[in-house]
């Protein structure tokens, strides 16, 4: 399975109760890659996907709303859902529950509760969302069919202090994000933090080995040694920085918290001497076993 099927498993998960179904839905729907008066139409590569979607249109409706589905086994091996509704009175009914015009494609806000807009961009993402594999690269996306959409998602994720950017692709509008900071800041929003710890996990590797390589006059048994103990002490520090956040700790621990992201290639008695005072290596080692202490409490 792929990292993005991966993520939208970890967000379906998280769908419970009566008010997120709701904007989970109203985003699955409103994002779909066809939405009229006369037919709506939802395709997905993910079995995830595939199963809830009909799944909240009949917790939701009650069973009023007539679905058609087609499975499509690709020579590739992957599978096609589609999913279409053309029923007329079925199209009148989701448009009345949602409130909006199915030529418009505008998002009415009004319609999501206070504490369900994770649950709404996380449909969207469901609809028309994807992120790549970060051993890759860092990018998430979502193809949007109308300019309306992309402008409403935009002001959306601007209110919550994310800048996107836009291309457009073969006729779609693609909104995307390529920092793995705001990558991993929209899947923890939307409710997928599994994934966010996986990303930053990979990042974490990637960046203190491309560190490593530059220093030249490293012993390699030495590199491994700082590699493997950084990798996780960066790890630890990045899980309480998402958590309850580096400036909760007392100053000491927030002082070598830093220090350690900022030179993950450095050993114990080379992190202590960039501190002031400097510190001993025997010091510097206390200090970050009382942050891996910190981590350990937060995972349990």
């Amino acid at each position: 399975m792929s990292f993005s099927n991966d993520v939208k498993s970890e967000l379906i998960s998280a769908v419970t109760d009566k008010d997120k179904k709701f904007a989970c839905l109203y985003g699955m729907i409103i994002f779909c890659k066809q939405f009229s008066r006369s037919e709506i139409y939802l395709q997905s590569e993910s079995t995830a996907v595939a199963e809830i979607f009909p799944k909240l249109i009949n917790e939701i409706f009650k069973g009023k709303v007539k679905i058609n589905e087609d499975i499509n086994n690709r020579k590739n091996g992957s599978v096609l859902y589609s999913f279409m509704i053309n029923d007329q009175a079925s199209i009148g009914l989701i448009a009345t529950t949602f409130n909006f015009d199915p030529e418009q494609r505008e998002i009415d806000i009004k319609k999501i509760d206070n504490n369900s807009l994770s649950n709404f961009i996380a449909g969207a993402f469901l609809s028309c969302g994807s992120v790549t594999n970060p051993n890759n690269e860092y990018h998430l996306e979502f193809v949007l069919p109308v300019k309306q959409l992309y402008d409403d998602l935009s002001v959306i994720f601007k209110s919550i202090g994310l800048v996107n950017k836009m291309v457009i692709r073969k006729n779609s509008y693609i909104l995307y994000f390529k920092e793995s900071e705001n990558i991993e800041d929209i899947l923890t929003f939307m409710g997928a933090q599994g994934s966010t710890l996986e990303l930053i996990n990979v990042k974490i590797l990637k960046d203190v080995r491309n560190r490593v390589n530059r220093i030249s006059n490293c012993d390699m048994a030495n590199c491994n040694k700082i590699i493997e103990a950084s990798v996780k002490q960066k790890f630890d520090i990045e899980l309480i920085e998402k958590t309850i956040g580096i400036e909760s700790l007392p100053e000491t621990l927030q002082e070598i918290a830093f220090a350690r992201l900022n030179n993950p290639e450095l050993s114990l008695k080379e992190l202590g001497e960039t501190l002031t005072p400097p510190l001993g290596r025997s010091g510097v080692n206390h200090r970050l076993k009382r942050l891996t202490q910190i981590a350990d409490n937060i995972k349990s």
